[in-house]
């Protein structure tokens, strides 16, 4: 299959990552703020956890695509790579934050993307505490949650001085990353920390200007690569090139902050 996806089955992409929602909504609600909700450590040097909660997720949204599409491709978190034979692979993050999870904070979210070898094309952010799913595809982009359902658009160019710029960790990787990190956020007009995959959201629904972080995984940014792209943004590493692989990772309202933020972030790592 070529990367160009027909009307068909683009939408059924769509379709069936609205299932895949679906499908997770319940097997997160189920263990999230639990008496007992208890994490193993993936990674021994830090803590980098996991729950049941991850796990029923993406067993949940497997078994859809067992029944719907069997011929993709998955790459998930917790249960790795299942090979397809269709050119389509879904990028799944059961649950992405799921520090906050364990913490009982509504910033974590479901992440589905499906595409081609060249990057996603459909993608959601899934907070199901709240009830708010984001979605975009060419041509595709809204959210559904307590106010309906609306498009999606990001924010008009402003200035980096009237900026508001998010990461999820105050260190932003490697020492080097972080002070370019620091370079970026000393000229922004507001700084925030904290919030995962909400973040991405929150650009694409014009609430915020930037996200930028080091260190992700493919699971990690496909999902918010289109929604962000559907709603008018920008998302790249950090020289302007594609990242839906993981890395270093600039997301933003428009092209203009974009070049503003990127432009000190290349200068700072030469």
């Amino acid at each position: 299959m070529t990367d160009k996806i027909d009307t068909e089955t683009m939408g059924d992409l769509i379709r069936v990552a609205h299932l895949l929602a679906d499908a997770a909504r319940p097997a997160t609600l189920e263990h999230f703020r639990s008496t007992g909700l208890e994490a193993d450590n993936k990674r021994p040097a830090d803590f980098d956890p996991v729950t049941e909660g991850d796990r029923a997720a993406e067993r949940a949204m497997r078994d859809v695509l067992a029944a719907e599409r069997p011929d993709d491709a998955i790459i998930g978190e917790e249960y790795g790579t299942k090979e397809g034979t269709s050119g389509l692979t879904w990028v799944l993050d059961p649950i992405d934050g799921t520090r906050g999870y364990l913490s009982g904070t509504p910033t974590w979210g479901v992440l589905i993307a499906a595409g081609p070898q060249s990057g996603p094309v459909v993608g959601i952010i899934d907070q199901p505490y709240i009830g708010e799913r984001f979605i975009g595809a060419p041509n595709h982009a809204t959210v559904t949650g307590p106010h309906g359902t609306g498009a999606l658009r990001t924010r008009a160019a402003r200035p980096l001085s009237q900026s508001i710029l998010f990461t999820t960790f105050p260190e932003v990787g490697s020492d080097a990353e972080r002070a370019a990190f620091d370079a970026v956020a000393d000229q922004a007009q507001l700084v925030r920390y904290g919030c995962d995959c909400y973040a991405y959201a929150l650009l694409a629904a014009g609430q915020i200007d930037l996200v930028i972080e080091a260190g992700l995984n493919s699971y990690d940014i496909q999902a918010p690569i289109a929604v962000i792209q559907a709603a008018g943004g920008i998302v790249t590493d950090w020289d302007g090139n594609p990242v839906h692989n993981g890395g270093r990772v600039i997301a933003a309202a428009n092209r203009d902050i974009h070049q503003q933020a990127m432009e000190i972030l290349r200068s700072k790592m030469r």
